[in-house]
């Protein structure tokens, strides 16, 4: 399998094929329930004997370990083939690494895949792999997933981060987080309003999420509208209080970096511990407000951008327009709930994305992903 792939990577550019670094040597080193998987590692984690660039060609390092998360893999007999492109540290939603080249976007030539699993997507959108590691701090799953017409699952967690994998079926996320769908009627929230930024969203994603609403329904669900959250501005706050203050110890940065450094730095005495609070209440919170089960938006609130439009920016508006291109994403890295970004089809175009986030607690994992697979296989 590895040399099948070794052979149309070979037959594409890196901008195309998404890896940062290919390894055609790489064997299983065990079997199990993972065999015959190539799963590239997404270029923030190590894998021993493979470089980690971190998204930059300055912060190249040898790795002399494997990750955990990664570990696993290997020992149910997964083979990885390689390291999927970042951006720099994975700190943005669009995948072009400093030094190294920018990845493309299969399905929109010269636009962003996303990020920051942007290589990963590509990977997978591509057909080059059944499934990619990958990780979501802020959307940096169900972004690029969102962006290339794949599936991208955020299993619940704790702090803002999870690791995961971006995937061409439902299907396939269930058997690699060792889940099986379960259905039964839930009521799902729609969301239409942006909740983190002032931005008009296209029309093509907002029908998509409307047909699937109505999908939903017929299949039994309970679907109703509900309005936006009310103190969004604040929960917003405390994410970027939360995001910002893990770059406090940055010693190198630049641009974007350094501007997040900084904001993480001056955070007052007291703040960062107000964030943690918010964030430990939030799921509560937000199920009693709009008592559902799930909520569902758009992932984006447009096509993808051109490479470029968000790294040619100073950094407070490049920050500024990633958020107001993917204004929903993050709610449940603070709530800590498991999201799903899955694509709808849309006539004479590119897919959208649907995004269905778990709101109310007792809703599994296995009860999400059942959801989704009800609008894709």
């Amino acid at each position: 399998m590895i040399d099948s792939l070794a052979a149309r990577v070979a037959e594409l550019s890196p901008a195309e094929h998404g890896f940062s670094h290919f390894h055609p040597g790489a064997r299983a080193t065990a079997s199990g329930r993972l065999d015959g998987w190539l799963i590239p590692a997404k270029d923030l984690y190590d894998v021993a004997g493979m470089p980690t660039t971190h998204g930059s060609a300055h912060r190249t390092r040898m790795a002399h370990a494997t990750d955990p998360f990664l570990r696993r893999l290997l020992a149910q007999g997964a083979v990885i083939p390689g390291k999927s492109a970042v951006p720099e540290l994975g700190l943005t939603i669009h995948t072009e690494p400093v030094g190294l080249p920018a990845v493309d976007n299969p399905l929109y030539p010269g636009h962003t895949p996303g990020g920051s699993s942007g290589g990963a997507a590509v990977m997978v959108a591509r057909g080059l792999v059944r499934a990619a590691h990958a990780s979501d701090g802020g959307g940096s799953i169900r972004v690029p997933a969102a962006a290339t017409g794949t599936v991208g699952f955020m299993p619940t967690h704790e702090g803002l981060s999870a690791q995961g994998f971006i995937t061409a079926t439902v299907a396939d996320q269930a058997f690699l987080h060792g889940v099986r769908p379960a259905s039964r009627r839930l009521r799902v929230g729609v969301l239409t309003d942006p909740l983190f930024a002032d931005v008009a969203v296209d029309a093509a994603w907002l029908d998509g999420l409307d047909l699937a609403a109505g999908a939903l329904s017929d299949a039994g669900h309970e679907v109703l509208g509900v309005g936006a959250w009310p103190r969004a501005e604040e929960t917003f706050a405390h994410f970027t209080d939360l995001f910002t203050s893990r770059m406090a110890g940055l010693d190198q940065a630049e641009d974007l970096a350094a501007w997040l450094r900084e904001k993480g730095r001056a955070l007052p005495p007291g703040r960062l511990a107000d964030a943690r609070s918010h964030a430990d209440s939030l799921a509560g919170m937000l199920s009693a407000h709009w008592d559902v089960d799930v909520l569902a938006t758009p992932v984006l609130a447009g096509d993808p951008p051109p490479t470029g439009a968000f790294s040619s920016l100073a950094p407070a508006e490049n920050f500024r327009a990633q958020t107001e291109w993917s204004p929903w994403a993050s709610l449940a890295n603070v709530a800590g709930t498991a999201a799903i970004s899955i694509p709808w089809p849309r006539p004479g175009r590119p897919p959208v994305a649907v995004h269905l986030a778990v709101v109310r607690a007792g809703v599994s994992d296995a009860e999400l992903l059942g959801l989704a697979r009800e609008l894709h296989g």
